[in-house]
């Protein structure tokens, strides 16, 4: 039956989801029941194309992320895949009518991973756009349930918050970044001598950016408010710790969360939903 091969492909997408990232997955634990699968089908998309440009190493990059560029569209127009990750992200795109430039944005932000690893501004914020805005708003459409009003209303705020996201990613993830792929993705910054005024001046953007995101989080449909904000508390407690270290820290290792943080940000979040104030 067809609706088995729906619910084996969507369980993939759920599985990828939990083994690449435990934190993203308690997050979409939060969310309504109605919108968890599908946040699980875009992120499971997401990952795999990332995963092409940033891990394997020892095979054609561009040749396999072209085609799974074209497998995707392909899924899309036909409604089906065999390939399950596919599968359950045309589900999600035809049923949500996500539009197609999203993607296209994703895939051309992908290819830039390929042949860029210095940005000037103008490439950062195509970069950005592509790479996390787009799947914020990706998402936004799952989370408005086709009122177009609400997503226009929204989409600027969803753009901050992807931002905020992908250069808290950026900042933990320097050392990776800078040894092993051998990019730097902030425009101007010279990791050989990363300076605390470097360092400040990307964390006043990311802040920016925070602040902006927040206003409309505060107005995202009920299903979805508790489980973006209780991942907006996460990144915000990362972006603090990664605020008090010193620049040559940041370079040395991958800034955490420990667990139990992780477990006091959900309580203090669960206590301010049932107070109404979120």
């Amino acid at each position: 039956m067809l609706s088995i091969f729906h619910a084996v492909s969507q369980r993939c997408s759920r599985f990828t989801t939990e083994q690449y990232s435990s934190s993203f997955s308690a997050a979409i634990r939060l969310l309504h029941k109605d919108l968890r699968a599908h946040i699980y089908n875009i992120y499971g998309f997401v990952r795999f194309a990332d995963e092409i440009v940033d891990t394997f190493h020892q095979y054609d990059k561009a040749a396999l992320l072209q085609q799974f560029r074209r497998e995707t569209y392909d899924a899309i127009d036909r409604g089906i895949s065999l390939n399950p990750i596919l599968h359950s992200f045309q589900l999600t795109v035809r049923q949500n009518a996500i539009d197609h430039n999203l993607i296209e944005a994703f895939f051309e932000s992908m290819e830039m991973d390929l042949h860029h690893d210095r940005h000037n501004a103008s490439t950062y914020r195509k970069y950005i756009y592509g790479s996390a805005e787009v799947v914020g708003l990706m998402c936004l459409y799952v989370f408005c349930e086709g009122n177009h009003d609400i997503y226009l209303r929204l989409r600027p705020f969803a753009q901050s918050l992807g931002a905020a996201f992908q250069k808290v990613n950026f900042l933990r993830d320097l050392k990776a970044d800078h040894n092993s792929l051998h990019r730097i993705y902030f425009p101007g910054v010279d990791f050989h001598n990363f300076t605390p005024g470097m360092k400040q001046q990307i964390e006043e953007e990311v802040a920016a950016d925070f602040h902006h995101a927040y206003k409309g989080l505060l107005q995202l449909p009920w299903k979805a408010r508790f489980g973006v904000y209780v991942a907006y508390k996460y990144y915000v407690s990362l972006f603090k710790k990664i605020r008090k270290m010193h620049p040559s820290q940041i370079l040395e290792r991958r800034v955490r969360i420990p667990g139990f943080h992780k477990t006091l940000i959900l309580v203090r979040a669960s206590v301010k939903s049932q107070l109404k104030l979120i």
